[in-house]
């Protein structure tokens, strides 16, 4: 695979140092031959109401958080643009992978 997504300049030094964003075939080759997956569920369509929560609380509690106004304002910032990323349908991915070691006898029934 090897095809993942580079990380924002800006996330790569504020929010996730170092971090990578996996592709669909990264995911599936780390887990081939180690796992069974029962199911791939990608939640994007409904994860900008989560990360809007999320800033909401933050706001709530960033003054007895004690944290400083340039990471109140980062974080603002990062929460708020990725509530509307998602919310605008962008590239962004939010996957959630069920997986089992040796499959799930009767089969893996998702809750949606």
């Amino acid at each position: 695979g090897n095809d993942h997504s580079p990380t924002d300049p800006w996330l790569n030094r504020y929010i996730f140092p170092n971090g990578m964003l996996p592709s669909t075939v990264d995911m599936a080759s780390a887990l081939e031959g180690l796992f069974v997956m029962e199911d791939w569920h990608n939640l994007r369509a409904d994860y900008h109401r989560t990360v809007v929560a999320w800033a909401d609380r933050f706001e709530a509690h960033a003054a007895e958080l004690g944290v400083s106004e340039r990471f109140h304002r980062m974080w603002r910032y990062y929460l708020l643009t990725m509530a509307g990323c998602f919310l605008a349908g962008s590239r962004n991915q939010l996957w959630q992978i069920v997986l089992s070691k040796r499959g799930v006898r009767e089969g893996y029934r998702a809750p949606r």
